[in-house]
This record gives structure tokens, sequence and C-alpha cells, in this order.
């Protein structure tokens, strides 16, 4: 006992750390800095800045020393530092240097890591993480990190969904650039609608997320940066192709203008041309298909002002079932070309979208000072079938957001408040009989107040938004950050989240068998509460950085619209205060040699509800999962090498699937990469489910698909072999950035 309180107190009086906001002032606006870097010259430890422009250092025992910052195109700046700025609060101003040459500041900045200066628990992948994996598509953008699990819904469709926290995606916010993002009609399929190489960075958020973003972030919030065309290349083309027929094509150019605007431009075209049957089950592993998006942006960056406008498209076709069902189309074939059998069991989905979005700032008389308005407006359709089953979906959506942010005279005391309207006209259908149509207009208001201090900072808000069908929703939220040492930081969050259920699309994969569907008797709001918490532990293991991080959520519902698959049937019902999620996870970082990091995780999921007439484990969920992942890259960095391993703990089945134990097996996932550089060229080869992994009789019944037995829902593990895949990548940089 006397160690423990040695270990919490005694480092509460050596503890010396200093905070700070970099800005730049180029004569004609002042704004925070992004990458600045901060140095200490006498024990040569350094940090560079976030997004906001600020920074956290840890101060040496050895003081007085000197603080150099410094950040390119503009003037370097130093402070001294004494015993006396311990917890002090920098705001440093550093001034563009238009008429010297061009100073380089390098910086290697871990690909994965969680940011300090974040009051919520708030882990960062940059795009240098999502290049370790083949990332074709956002659902397999988290091959490498432990948080989010990606799992296939059916055996038939090839269709992901993420897990966080043991919770099905539908009660994960996803926003692209704090912009809602796959909801309603897209949330089944639209994993794979933005290409891995678009995005510039995700930043994944555990727990309740800050009011501000909306009210639908009940188990965490995922947010998505797109490549910016002030820094993305001037030209950028990338290729992949694996031994399973997929191929794609990737390209991104980035222009500026002028001095103030600047465009993006983004297409990817992608297409699966092979009929394969490995477990020689008369069914495709995988749907055949072609897919195609485009995405186009235009940025402004004034003096009183910035801006951002942007349209994305994206067309998407799959055809798949039983082998023979559709004739074999060339590459690149669209649905219109291809003729189906209607004898066999056929899977068809045809899915195209529109969006079109904005974002404008306006700035204050100060720089805290701001009014920004988010705007977004998006249509979708989707149709298609599952065997002799047809769906169809559209969805119209608007949303706005206007937020306004200040201080109360010091940046100690932030606040943001403002107005959010979502407009909602969504109609889907089954050949069931089952329908679900519905108008939503819900206007909303929020306020959150922010406070920093040298240990404590809190985030404390609430928002208040009027369903015009549900009525009224009130959602509190508060989120803690306290820094015990200078190395540890202890993080606590609280608050409520909902929803309203969309239950055909949300489990449009669940026609992929001859069960009958029991519509809900009313449809109501899916309402959540989370509390978790976090401890993050930074240490040096024989001088090389290391981090430990522990974290622990518990989410329970008020209300949740249970899907109930035993017994051979789907069967939907209001649950009230009887479902609830655990999650523990611990993560370590380490990196024993220099450019090799070895991440190893750990996490336990409880999840359970009634299913059945019982309280059980929900169906195909792994209480346990194991992670490693090793990362190399050579002195020269012309080498990266890659290795991730998972594994697979046991998961309850339902009842009506056959199994000796009512579990399925532990299974192991081993993917690599090796990626060669050579200036402009990245050449990568790569391997998934190294280990040849499949689950044995992923469809139930194969021999009868329009028995009333066949179920092709059954999946828990990989159906699909080993894949072995490789790429091109090539770029031409701006010529500023040539020299980098």
């Amino acid at each position: 006992m006397k160690l423990l309180y040695l270990f919490i107190f005694l480092p509460t009086f050596t503890f010396c750390q200093v905070t700070g906001l970099i800005q730049g002032q180029n004569g004609k606006q002042l704004k925070p800095l992004y990458g600045a870097k901060v140095k200490l010259v006498g024990s040569n430890d350094g940090v560079i800045t976030d997004d906001d422009g600020q920074f956290e250092l840890i101060l040496p025992r050895v003081l007085p020393d000197t603080l150099i910052i410094s950040a390119r195109g503009y003037f370097s700046d130093t402070i001294p530092v004494t015993k006396n700025d311990r917890f002090t609060a920098f705001n440093i101003v550093l001034f563009s240097e238009q008429l010297l040459p061009e100073v380089i500041v390098g910086y290697r900045k871990n690909t994965s890591s969680i940011s300090r200066l974040k009051v919520l628990h708030v882990e960062e992948l940059t795009s240098s993480e999502l290049r370790k994996a083949a990332c074709c598509n956002l659902g397999e953008s988290f091959e490498t990190n432990a948080s989010v699990d990606v799992n296939m819904t059916d055996a038939v469709s090839g269709a992901k969904k993420i897990r966080m926290m043991g919770l099905e995606g539908i009660y994960t916010q996803i926003q692209l650039e704090n912009m809602p993002f796959l909801r309603g009609i897209e949330s089944s399929f639209g994993l794979e609608t933005i290409p891995g190489s678009w995005i510039e960075s995700i930043q994944i958020t555990k727990g309740a997320g800050n009011v501000v973003n909306g009210y639908e972030s009940m188990a965490g919030l995922i947010n998505l940066e797109i490549a910016k065309p002030e820094t993305m290349d001037r030209f950028y083309f990338n290729t992949y192709q694996n031994r399973m027929g997929k191929s794609e094509i990737n390209l991104m150019s980035g222009i500026e203008l002028n001095e103030k605007w600047s465009t993006g431009i983004f297409a990817y075209l992608s297409s699966q041309w092979g009929q394969l049957d490995e477990n020689s089950d008369e069914f495709m592993d995988m749907p055949m298909g072609s897919y195609a998006a485009f995405l186009g942006r235009l940025d402004y960056e004034g003096e009183k002002m910035e801006a951002k406008l942007g349209m994305n498209i994206h067309l998407d076709t799959k055809l798949g079932g039983q082998i023979g069902s559709v004739d074999k189309p060339n590459a690149f074939g669209w649905n219109n070309d291809w003729d189906t059998d209607p004898s066999k069991f056929g899977l068809q989905i045809n899915s195209n979208h529109i969006n079109v979005f904005s974002k404008t700032g306006f700035f204050g008389k100060h720089p805290s000072q701001s009014i920004g308005i988010i705007t977004k407006w998006k249509y979708e359709m989707i149709d298609g079938n599952f065997g002799n089953r047809f769906f169809a979906g559209e969805e119209k959506r608007a949303y706005v957001n206007i937020i306004y942010d200040d201080i109360i005279k010091t940046s100690d005391h932030k606040i943001k408040t403002g107005l959010s309207y979502n407009y909602i006209d969504i109609r889907q259908s089954t050949s069931d009989s089952l329908t679900s149509d519905r108008i939503e207009n819900v206007p909303g208001s929020f306020f959150e107040y922010t406070y920093t201090g040298p240990r404590l900072t809190s985030v404390i808000g609430a928002r208040y938004d009027y369903h015009l069908i549900f009525g009224e929703q009130f959602v509190p939220r508060a989120h803690l950050k306290y820094k015990l040492t200078e190395r540890t930081d202890l993080r606590f969050t609280s608050g409520k989240g909902w929803r309203i259920p969309n239950y055909i699309i949300d489990n449009v994969s669940l026609l992929a068998n001859s069960f009958a569907w029991i519509s809900p008797d009313e449809i109501r709001p899916e309402v959540s509460w989370n509390v978790g918490g976090s401890v993050f532990q930074e240490f040096k293991m024989k001088h090389s950085p290391a981090t430990l991080t522990v974290d622990f959520y518990r989410t329970w519902f008020e209300n949740q619209l249970v899907v109930d698959r035993e017994n051979n049937q789907v069967r939907f019902f209001n649950l009230e205060n009887q479902s609830v999620s655990n999650s523990f996870q611990a993560e370590l970082s380490i990196e024993p040699l220099r450019r090799f990091v070895i991440r190893a995780a750990y996490k336990y999921l409880d999840v359970r509800s009634l299913f059945g007439d019982s309280l059980q484990a929900k169906v195909m969920i792994p209480k346990h999962r194991g992670f490693l992942n090793l990362a190399y890259s050579t002195r020269n960095k012309r080498w990266d090498y890659d290795l991730t391993l998972s594994v697979f703990g046991k998961s309850r089945l339902a009842a009506n699937l056959q199994s000796s134990d009512g579990f399925s097996a532990i299974f192991p996932r081993l993917n690599a990469q090796i990626t060669y550089k050579l200036k402009r060229w990245d050449l990568y080869i790569g391997g998934e489910n190294l280990t040849n992994y499949t689950q044995q009789n992923p469809i139930v019944e194969p021999e009868n698909p329009f028995g009333p037995n066949f179920d092709a829902t059954r999946v828990w593990g990989p159906i699909i072999g080993y894949n072995v895949y490789f790429g091109i990548r090539f770029a031409i940089p701006k010529p500023k950035e040539e020299n980098d």
C-alpha cells in the first residue's frame, strides 16, 4: 500500500510541465499553427503542435532551459524557461518570413497515437498508418488497429460492418470532416464508399463525444479527414491488384489556383471480376461488381473567412450468389450488361449516392472568436435482392450546424454554442411486406464549456433536440482529463446518446436466409448512457519511448431495438433497461530499437441482452481479442515492414446455428506488408489471412438455398483463405514540398 501511495503522490511534487498555443501571423490574419516544432535546447526534448496549434511539454529536472519554437515559413523564436514557469501556459506568435530563405523542420510523428492534448480519449491514425495495409477502403483501414473491429455481415454480399466496444457501427457516430457520414441508407454498405488513399487521418474517440457533433454518439465517434488541396500532392496515382480478381485505380490531384483558392480532385474505380468458390459450396465467396467514386473540393482561405465546398458521387453494383446465377462480365462492366438466372440464388445490390457539402468560418475580433456554418445535402437510392427476397430504400437528407466559438476573458475558459437542424426523408421496404417510411425534422441547440487548468481540463456540455415525431430529448455530457504526473493522464467521460433506428436497412444482410422477419410493434428512439475512463502512461524503456493505455467503458440502454435471431426467425422488439455492454482494453506501445515499433493489445467484451426469452451474450461477438503489430522502417527510409496478428476468441452462436458447443472457434488472422520507396514511387506487396484459416460451412444448407433452413448470415470468421496483393503508388509533390 505504501508503494501505491508513493506512486500516486510522489510524482505530484516533481511534476513540471508547460503548455502553450502557437499562432502564425502572415500580415493578413492570425491563425493556429499545426506542426510547429517546440524544442528544449538543454534536454533535446521536443514536441509538435496539434491541429489547434496547442502543445504540452515536460520540463527536465535541470533548469533553466531554453525553448526554441520554429515552423516552416515563419521566424523562429526562443523563450527561457525556469522552475517558476511550472504550469505556465504560453501564447506565442510567430511572424511570417516572407523575405528570407525557407527553413525546413523535420519531425518523426507516430503513425498511431493517443492525443495527450485532447480531453477525450482520441486515437489518431495518420495516412502513414493506413498505408501499412492494403487499405482499399474505409472497411480495411482498421486492420492495424485494436479499438475498432471489422466483420463481414453475411457470406454472399461481401459487406462489412464495424464495431466499437462490442456495439454495432450504427451506435458509433461516423463523420467526414465533422459532417454526418454513413447514416441511414448508406449504413449497411457504406464502408467501401471512401477509398483509404483519400484519407489523411482518422480520429477514433471512445465514449460519448462532444455535444457539438450531435446526439448520435452512443459508443464512440470516428472522424475522417480527407486530404487537403493546399497540402496534398500535385498528382497522386495508386493501383492495386490481388489474387482474387480485385482491381483498383486511384487518382488525386491538389492544385493551388492562387493565394486564396485551392482545389482537390479525387477519383476511384474498383472492380471485382473473379468468381471464387474456394470452399466448394457452389456460392461465390465474394460478389462481383464495380464501384466508382468522385469527390471534388474547393477551399478558400481569406483574411476574414474560410470556406470549404465539395461534392461527392459514388455508384456501386454488386452481383453474387450461386455460381452460374450471373454471367461473367468484363472487368469493369455495369449491371445492365449482366444476365441473371432466376432459378438460382442470386444477389444483386445497386446503390447511387450524391452529396454536396460546405463548411464556412468567419473570424471575429480575436483569434478565439469565430462562427462556423456546416451544411450537407444528400440523396441516396439502394435496391437489390438476396435470392427471391427484395429490398429497396431511398433517402433525402439535409443538415445544418451553426457553431459560435469564443473565450471568457482568457483562453482557459472557452465556450461553444449553436443551433443545428436535421431533415431526413427515408423510405424502406422489403418483399416480405415490411415498410418503414418517415420524414424527420429535428431542430436542436447546444452549449459547451471548456475549462483548462494546470492539471485539470474539463468539457461540460448539453444539447436539446426536438424531434417532431418522437418529441424532445435532452443530452448531457461531461469529459474530464487530469494530469496526474507529467507522464500520466487520467480521463473520465459520461453522457447520453440517442438515435432513431432504421430496422430494415440496418439489418438488411439478415435477408440472406429463409427466416421470417417479425417487425417491431412500434419504432421508438434508442436511448443509451455511456460511462468510462482511461489511464495513459508514458515511460522509457532503455531510453526508448513507450506508452501504456488502459480503458474501460460501460454502455447501457434505456431502450434498444433488439434483433433476436434465435429459433429460425428474425424478431425485432423494444427492450428497456436490459441491454448492456462492458468493454476493457489495454494497449502497450514500445520502440525497443530505433524505427522498430511494437504495439500489443488485449480487449475484453461483455455484451448482453435479451435473446430467446433469456439474458444472454450477443451472438458472434468474441469476448476476447489479442492484437500484435510490428512495424519497422530502415534507416534510409527505403523499406517499410509491417506485420499484424489478431487472435479472436470464442463467440456465442444463435440457437438455430449448428455447433458442437454453441460457440465459434478461436481463430487467428495474420496480415503483412512490405513497401519499397524510390523517390516518387512506392512499390508494395502484402498478404492477408496468411494463416489461411477459414470458417467451415459458413452457409447452412447451400444445396437448398430456397429451403426453410438456408442461412448465409452465420459468418463469424474468414470465409476466404489467404490473399496476396501488390500495388504501386506514384506521387508528384508540389514544388515547395520537393525538398521535404
